[in-house]
């Protein structure tokens, strides 16, 4: 009897951003990222995210340095596209840089980025970040056409947005998942690594964790949550286990 070659293990980013969200609401500095990020090395967590936004709502500028210091893990800053996170991405060389749209408004980002209508903006940032040693990720939706952009702007990454897919139920839950499986196969073909994330909990997590092409899922707001219940180290742990499974 012969088994199917096993998919190449599945390597799980945990953003943090939320733990600074409630240290944020009282001030000070507890609960402090570093330690979420300690715990998150420690329990097998493959890489820490973490998004500065413009108005400093949750991740600050001192907690970058801090987080990259205080692990072995590769950090992956989310950030906009302007020159103040071009800056203070290329003081602080995280590994990567995940490119994504930010709107002052939105309570998380919605929606993926416009990489092709943004393509000439978007073309020096890519550049630098890349000259720098930055892996450059661009967070998009699953769509050929952005597919295609990333492709011309030379990004080795893109993060499919998988809000849609969390947030349908049904025949449309399938139909976003069908979509999610065509863009991650086709950024493979292209030579372009498909990450995915947003929305993902334990309940629907393994049927994105199974598409063979993905590299790397990125999960915070969920496991953060979970993690006021069983707490992080369980909660991060559940869900590693989760993504196995699925591969």
């Amino acid at each position: 009897m012969t088994h199917a070659p096993m998919s190449p293990r599945l390597r799980l980013g945990v953003n943090i951003d939320h733990v600074a969200t409630i240290r944020n609401a009282r001030g000070g500095d507890h609960p402090d990222p570093v330690r979420a990020a300690q715990i998150v090395a420690a329990v097998g967590g493959d890489g820490i995210t973490a998004h500065l936004r413009e108005d400093r709502r949750h991740i600050r500028d001192a907690d970058i340095e801090r987080i990259m210091a205080a692990t072995h893990l590769p950090l992956n800053l989310e950030m906009a596209a302007t020159e103040e996170m071009l800056a203070i991405a290329l003081r602080h060389k995280p590994h990567a840089a995940c490119i994504v749209p930010e709107r002052r408004e939105e309570r998380t980002t919605e929606g993926g980025l416009d990489a092709a209508g943004q393509h000439n903006y978007l073309t020096p940032i890519v550049t630098r970040l890349t000259d720098a040693g930055i892996r450059v990720s661009l967070f998009i939706e699953p769509d050929a056409r952005q597919i295609e952009a990333a492709v011309r702007l030379r990004a080795p990454i893109v993060e499919f947005h998988t809000g849609k897919y969390a947030h349908a139920q049904g025949e449309a839950r399938e139909m976003e998942l069908r979509r999610i499986a065509d863009a991650a196969a086709l950024a493979a073909k292209n030579g372009i690594e498909p990450h995915a994330g947003h929305g993902l909990t334990f309940d629907n997590v393994q049927p994105i964790a199974a598409i063979p092409q993905f590299a790397e899922l990125n999960i915070g707001h969920y496991l953060i949550g979970e993690a006021i219940f069983i707490g992080l180290e369980e909660s991060v742990r559940k869900m590693r286990t989760l993504m196995d499974l699925a591969r």
